[in-house]
């Protein structure tokens, strides 16, 4: 069995972090607090935006004083989120976040700074880690967007329609293949840092519905052509450094949404040799007849926010998968001809990973289950991070109680583990 015997992690892109002080007063407030109400070791799942990043690099030791600081806490870490460049708090984040894409300049530095501040951060000493033969040596993972958003760049895959106005600036039909090339220069970058300091760290491409690489075919074909492009480099080292150091986050919210089979997914990727650096522990919701049920779709309602981008997949009785950009009451309320008629709705909203319902909402746990029970059949062991960043837009008066919610999404997901 290839589980990870790493600490679990929750990331914490789920707190405001867009200062030094702001994240160390989220570990603090919440991630110290969850690990010691659990019964198990926690380790950290860093959400380090770009302002944070540059701060930390600003003064020669002020990664190893931040270093210092989560030892002192008893905090260690092994895998980061760089998908949210900017502020993941602000009042509208949506298509924003998939900004700046893989085919610039400032996701390769921005990628390779948050690389530096992790390889220091492997060094602490951790108690909670015993190398195995599963985990010789802890490495480190940093996911990434999925080059960027389909609607914010050419139609390179047919897999989604795009709408007749693209919602954000055109993109050259050379897009792909500059990202290709971004990818090949940070792959080089990240074996440079395992040179110079002994760790390696993989870059995990993260999958989203609407997004360039949204499904498992397009992954496949991407990681093909990817290998391609840089065997055929003026760097020898190209494919050997992409080999190593660039692979693919599994978000199992993001592959249920597309209504594909999770475990059947996670064995054909594993067969095509691409390799699974991390996985994100997350659940969409999920309403069967949506056209028979109008409470469950004035309760899915409920859901539509102004902050984060919920897309919108529907099940035809054709089997033809039907998208939406963005959940909106509106549509909810009163959806088109065919999204009324479909066998089933999944939207992209992360649920706390405990929820089989929200009330008469359904949600994706059954996923999650062959999702970690397909993980644990791989030869390697990924990385394992909880990922519900939407505790704060949960629909309600009150919010709920994070370190609380935390710590029951935590228990739920070691239950599962345990139960393989």
């Amino acid at each position: 069995m290839a589980i990870s015997t790493l600490p679990l992690c929750y990331c914490t892109n789920v707190h405001p972090g867009r200062s030094v002080a702001e994240v160390r007063d989220g570990l603090e407030r919440y991630t110290v607090r969850v690990r010691d109400a659990a019964d198990r070791p926690l380790a950290a799942g860093l959400w380090l935006a770009r302002p944070v990043v540059d701060e930390l690099l600003a003064v020669p030791d002020g990664v190893a004083r931040f270093a210092d600081w989560m030892e002192a806490r008893g905090l260690t870490c092994h895998t980061l989120n760089a998908f949210p460049y900017g502020d993941f708090h602000g009042e509208r984040v949506k298509e924003n976040v998939y900004l700046p894409d893989w085919s610039t300049p400032e996701r390769v530095r921005y990628t390779l700074d948050c690389a530096a501040v992790l390889a220091r951060l492997l060094e602490t000493p951790s108690v909670d880690h015993q190398p195995s033969s599963i985990d010789p040596q802890p490495t480190g993972s940093i996911s990434t967007l999925p080059l960027g958003f389909k609607t914010l760049a050419p139609r390179w895959s047919t897999a989604f329609r795009l709408p007749d106005e693209p919602t954000g600036p055109p993109r050259g039909r050379d897009f792909l293949e500059r990202c290709l090339d971004r990818l090949i220069e940070t792959a080089a970058g990240l074996d440079r840092l395992r040179e110079a300091t002994g760790r390696t760290i993989r870059l995990a491409i993260e999958p989203e519905p609407l997004c360039l690489l949204e499904t498992t075919d397009e992954a496949i074909t991407f990681f093909a052509s990817l290998w391609s492009r840089a065997e055929d480099a003026p760097d020898p080292r190209a494919l050997e450094n992409v080999r190593r150091h660039i692979g693919l986050c599994y978000d199992v919210c993001h592959q249920a949404v597309e209504f594909e089979d999770t475990a059947g997914s996670i064995r054909r990727l594993d067969a095509a040799g691409v390799h699974i650096a991390k996985v994100h522990i997350t659940c969409a919701l999920r309403l069967e007849r949506p056209g028979d049920d109008e409470p469950a779709r004035a309760t899915l309602a409920g859901f539509a926010e102004p902050r984060y981008l919920h897309q919108l997949t529907a099940l035809a009785e054709s089997g033809e998968i039907l998208r939406h950009v963005d959940l909106t009451a509106a549509f909810a309320l009163d959806p088109p001809d065919e999204f009324r008629a479909a066998r089933e709705w999944r939207v992209h909203f992360h649920v706390p990973v405990d929820a089989e319902r929200i009330g008469p909402l359904g949600t994706t746990r059954d996923d999650l289950r062959g999702a970690l029970a397909a993980v644990a059949e791989l030869g390697y062991a990924p990385h394992l991070e909880v990922e519900t960043y939407t505790w704060g837009v949960l629909p309600g008066e009150r919010q709920p109680d994070l370190v609380e919610g935390l710590g029951r999404e935590l228990r739920a997901t070691r239950e599962l583990l345990d139960a393989l």
